[in-house]
């Protein structure tokens, strides 16, 4: 299993646009000290510098030479064009937030056919489930053949075995993920946009990942910036930022909990310290793993 992290920042992106705080003025001038360090991970920095765009993972099952694509972000192009991709065999959507879904759009004219897999189980906000919103959203897109699926029940795509797993995302439903490969054993979960307040049954599925991707969207020194401030307290350290998305230090501690043999922070946010804000477990564009 070949996993690359087409996308990992929240929904402005790193660098924002319009923003010349310290965090995205180095990810556009990336120095050298932070050149050496992206090499030494693999990632490749090119002339726009270091990147954190819309939420995206790519997984490519080295057996059957088969693609799925976790989450379509409205970077979509700019993501595909810069790792070398061709089009995915099918695609999982996590929720109906617009850093997740809206490069569905760019299939359109490169593909015949896109089978995409989301939650069947009715949104109490929306009145639709995941699946209905995506096949009502692109309805004038043929090519995308909208698959819904149970929460807890494996399906096989792409050659590996797939589980959507509910997590805590209010007011929409929003699912964590596991991808399993049946014949080597490797797997990868990711906790979707989330608070740290993720079920038990969730937590039990998402546990003993070969790689786990966690939200984390910022520090938890800068609750104090959200009208709700944080929660899920931990020895006094809030595990949530507002109610949506996990601190730096709730992902970490979510981590370490559910025992994963690699963890990277993903959805994060350009609200860092300048001085970390691009060291693991925080995860930048461009990184890849085999599993």
């Amino acid at each position: 299993m070949e996993v690359t992290l087409l996308g990992t920042g929240d929904t402005t992106g790193t660098p924002t646009v319009g923003c010349t705080c310290e965090v995205c003025e180095r990810a556009r001038d990336p120095d050298d000290a932070l050149r050496t360090q992206l090499r030494d991970r693999g990632v490749a920095v090119g002339d726009r510098g270091v990147e954190r765009t819309r939420f995206s993972v790519h997984v490519r099952n080295e057996r059957t030479d088969e693609t799925l694509l976790i989450d379509a972000s409205p970077d979509f192009r700019t993501q595909f064009l810069r790792e070398d991709l061709d089009v995915p065999d099918a695609a999982v959507i996590s929720h109906v937030h617009f850093d997740h879904l809206d490069g569905l759009g760019n299939l359109y004219r490169l593909t015949r056919d896109m089978p995409v897999y989301a939650a069947s189980e009715v949104d109490p906000a929306t009145g639709r489930s995941v699946a209905e919103s995506v096949r009502q959203r692109y309805d004038y897109l043929d090519v995308i053949d909208v698959r819904a699926r149970d929460p807890f029940a494996s399906f096989r795509v792409a050659g590996f075995d797939v589980t959507l797993v509910p997590v805590d995302h209010p007011p929409l439903s929003c699912y964590g993920l596991v991808v399993e490969d049946p014949e080597t054993g490797a797997k990868l979960s990711l906790s979707g946009d989330t608070s740290y307040d993720v079920p038990e049954e969730s937590r039990d599925a998402l546990a003993g990942a070969d790689l786990l991707l966690v939200d984390g969207i910022l520090p938890a020194d800068r609750c104090d910036t959200h009208p709700a401030g944080g929660a899920d307290y931990v020895d006094g350290v809030p595990m949530t930022y507002g109610s949506k998305h996990m601190t730096i230090e709730g992902a970490r501690r979510f981590g370490e909990e559910l025992d994963a043999g690699e963890l990277r922070i993903v959805h994060l946010s350009h609200y860092l310290p300048v001085e970390t804000a691009f060291d693991r477990p925080l995860a930048v564009d461009g990184e890849t793993f085999v599993l």
